[in-house]
C-alpha cells in the first residue's frame, strides 16, 4: 500500500508539473516567440511542452487518481467509476464531433493526442473520468457524513458532482478554444463566450448518467473518508480549476471564472469542510465490557 501512495503522490506531481509548463508554453513562450531567447536545451523542452505536455497532464492526472481510487475505495469500486465514465464520455464526445448532439458543433485540433476514429483524443475521456470522480467523491461524501445512503442523497450527489464537472467547463472551454494555440474549435460559436448554451447541458447530462452508472455499481455502500483523505480530490479540483481560470482571466474571460468560483469551488470546499476531520474514537471499557462510541453504549454479551 505505500508503494501505491507513493506512485500515486509521484503521478499527481507530475500532473501538476504539466499543466505548469503548458501554461508558460501557451500564455508566455508563444506569443512572445520572437522576443524569449531560450537556449537548446529549452527550446528542446518547451517543445516537448507544447507536443506532448497536455497529453501528459491528463494521462498523469488518471493514472493519479486511479491509484488514489483504488488505495482508498478498492480495485472494484475504482474500476466501477473509471469504465462508465470513460466508456459513456467517449461516447458521448464521438456523437458530438459526429452530429453535434449532445454539445453542438465543434472538432478537436491537434495536441491531445491519437484522435480515435479520427474525432476524439484518446485523453479526453481520461479527463472525465479523474475530473467526474473527484467531482463525484465530494459530494456523495459530503451528503453521506453521519447518514446512511439513501435514494435521495445518491440523486443529490449525481446532480451536485455533475455540477461541480460542468462548472469546471465554464472556465477551460472558453479558454482552450480561443487562444493562441486553441484545442478544439466551435463550428457554430454560441452567446456564453463562445460557447452554446447546448454544451452546458451535454455536459450535465454525460456527467449525470457516468456517475449514476457508477453510483448503481458502488451499490448502497456508504463512503467513509475522512476529511485529510478527501484533501487529494479538492487539490485535484481546485488545481485544475485554477488552471482553467488562468487560461481564461488571461484571454480576459472573467464572468466565466467567477460563476465557477460559485457554482465549483465553494460547493467543493464547504462539502470538503461538511466531513468529519478525524474518524470517531471507539473505547473499549475494560471494568464494564462495554464499548463506548462518542455517547452511546452497546453491552458486549
Amino acid at each position: 500500500m505505500r508503494h501505491l501512495a507513493m506512485a500515486e503522490r509521484l503521478f499527481l506531481i507530475g500532473h501538476v508539473v504539466s499543466m505548469v509548463f503548458g501554461l508558460v508554453g501557451i500564455l508566455l513562450v508563444v506569443p512572445n516567440a520572437e522576443v524569449i531567447s531560450l537556449s537548446e536545451i529549452g527550446q528542446s523542452v518547451m517543445e516537448w511542452s507544447m507536443a506532448g505536455g497536455g497529453v501528459a497532464y491528463m494521462i498523469l492526472g488518471a493514472a493519479g487518481i486511479f491509484l488514489y481510487a483504488t488505495r482508498t475505495l478498492g480495485l472494484v469500486k475504482a474500476l466501477g467509476f473509471l469504465l462508465p465514465s470513460v466508456f459513456i464520455s467517449l461516447g458521448s464526445e464521438l456523437l458530438g464531433t459526429s452530429t453535434g448532439f449532445p454539445f453542438g458543433h465543434y472538432s478537436y485540433l491537434s495536441g491531445l493526442g491519437y484522435k480515435i476514429a479520427g474525432l476524439v483524443p484518446f485523453t479526453i475521456p481520461l479527463s472525465w473520468f479523474y475530473l467526474g470522480f473527484v467531482s463525484y467523491l465530494l459530494a456523495r461524501t459530503g451528503l453521506e457524513v453521519d447518514r446512511k445512503p439513501q435514494w435521495w442523497r445518491h440523486i443529490g450527489a449525481v446532480a451536485l458532482g455533475a455540477l461541480l464537472l460542468t462548472s469546471w467547463d465554464f472556465v477551460l472551454d472558453p479558454a482552450m478554444s480561443q487562444t493562441s494555440l486553441p484545442f478544439w474549435y466551435w463550428k457554430q460559436p454560441g452567446a456564453f463566450f463562445g460557447m452554446p448554451y447546448q454544451n452546458f447541458a451535454g455536459w450535465i447530462g454525460t456527467g449525470s448518467v457516468f456517475m449514476a452508472v457508477a453510483a448503481l455499481l458502488w451499490k448502497n455502500s456508504p463512503i467513509k473518508l475522512e476529511r485529510s483523505q478527501l484533501s487529494i480530490p479538492l487539490v485535484v479540483y481546485l488545481i485544475n480549476f485554477g488552471f482553467a481560470a488562468v487560461m481564461s482571466l488571461a484571454a480576459g474571460f472573467s464572468i466565466p471564472v467567477c460563476l465557477g468560483l460559485v457554482l465549483g469551488v465553494a460547493p467543493a470546499v464547504a462539502l470538503w469542510l461538511k466531513t468529519s476531520a478525524t474518524t470517531t474514537p471507539v473505547v473499549i471499557e475494560p471494568t464494564t465490557k462495554e464499548v463506548s462510541v462518542t455517547s452511546i453504549k452497546v453491552a458486549i454479551k
